[in-house]
């Protein structure tokens, strides 16, 4: 009998991106061309002040750290307090990780997690959460409202608000209770807040760390912020944890010792993106002006769009199986995500995201009035 272990892949769901491809095909074979709206990642140009401050720390032959220079820590936790209403920050209230996913996948392992925990995140979302626990062999609590949750063993609450698929915000009023209730079970709450910088309507979105929601107290509290939306940096996976102290030097020690490091050009170009709130305006801007032709022409075409009060998609639903409608939209030559992808409580939803260019999203919305 072998001794070695069954790979860790097994224990992971199906890669589903894998399932769209016969309808990238379809889309593909539209005359004017394929209009991809199924992923979020974004197509315009990442600003000069990030490009100069990049090649001006090209010359960086040495080793970064994982905690980051001084400048970055400065400037993350200036950001917080600027944007995110924290109060009374200090460097180690800080944390530069490789990207949001890689923190979110790698989170439970690098908190110690295992079996006999339980990792809690929303019924419909993103689906590297569920990979987190997973790989660090914790229980699953997908959940509607968290404080129904049995507590028992949880130990980690994932937040997205702004949520990924569906644009839902929580209110300040909802956070609160949700904050006191991990507090009081004593449940690490994880909050993934990437998209806080793109509210559009209803709620204004708000952080874990706003004094009116964490009482002055980061205590549990870890907000998960990335520069990939905001500032057009996904290709550089820069993204930042603000909250506990005493969470984040723990998670500073384990990611010394794996070699978690933000590369130093990268760091520059972090301390320049947040240092400039006039880029984030002018992308916020172009989101805006795709977004509201685009949700007419879903509109025009039978969908209804429901929650999208922020973030980068419109969730939208014409009443049937998602696969359906993905076929329905992949024979305009309209590439989406379908719902079921982020749980099964999505299946009647389709995720159609901004991220393209003003000419595609045009082009989709000319196919959909047609």
């Amino acid at each position: 009998m072998s001794s070695v272990r069954a790979p860790l892949s097994q224990s992971l769901p199906v890669f589903p991106w894998d399932k769209l491809k016969p309808y990238e095909e379809t889309a593909r074979a539209h005359p004017d061309g394929l209009v991809d709206l199924s992923v979020g990642t974004p197509v315009d140009p990442v600003p000069a002040v990030v490009r100069q401050a990049l090649t001006g720390a090209a010359d960086s032959p040495g080793y970064p750290t994982v905690w980051g220079t001084a400048a970055l820590r400065d400037a993350l936790t200036g950001w917080a307090e600027r944007r995110l209403g924290a109060r009374g920050l200090t460097h180690g209230n800080v944390l530069p990780v490789v990207g949001s996913k890689e923190f979110v996948a790698w989170a439970p392992v690098q908190l110690a997690l295992g079996a006999g925990d339980r990792v809690a995140y929303p019924r419909l979302a993103y689906p590297t959460y569920e990979v987190g626990a997973r790989l660090a062999g914790a229980g699953l609590a997908p959940y509607d409202d968290p404080t129904e949750l049995d507590p028992a063993g949880l130990r980690l609450l994932w937040l997205n608000s702004p949520s990924n698929p569906t644009g839902a915000v929580l209110a300040k009023d909802e956070l609160v209770r949700i904050v006191a209730w991990a507090r009081e079970h004593g449940v690490l709450v994880l909050s993934d807040e990437c998209y806080l910088e793109l509210g559009w309507e209803g709620h204004e979105p708000v952080s874990v760390l706003h004094p009116d929601v964490c009482g002055g107290s980061y205590e549990g509290l870890v907000a998960v912020h990335s520069l990939s939306k905001r500032s057009n940096l996904a290709g550089y996976r820069s993204a930042f944890l603000a909250g506990d102290p005493d969470v984040l030097g723990e998670l500073l020690k384990v990611r010394k010792h794996g070699g978690m490091m933000v590369p130093a050009p990268v760091q520059a170009a972090t301390v320049a993106a947040l240092g400039d709130d006039a880029h984030v305006a002018e992308q916020r801007a172009r989101y805006a002006a795709r977004r509201g032709p685009l949700r007419a022409a879903l509109e025009a075409d039978g969908f209804r769009v429901e929650h999208s009060e922020a973030g980068l998609y419109l969730w939208s639903t014409r009443d049937e199986d998602c696969w359906e409608t993905v076929g329905h939209l992949a024979q305009r030559g309209i590439l989406v995500a379908p719902g079921d992808f982020y749980g099964e409580a999505g299946a009647r939803h389709v995720r159609v995201a901004l991220t393209a260019t003003d000419e595609r999203i045009e082009a989709a919305v000319k196919r959909l009035h047609g």
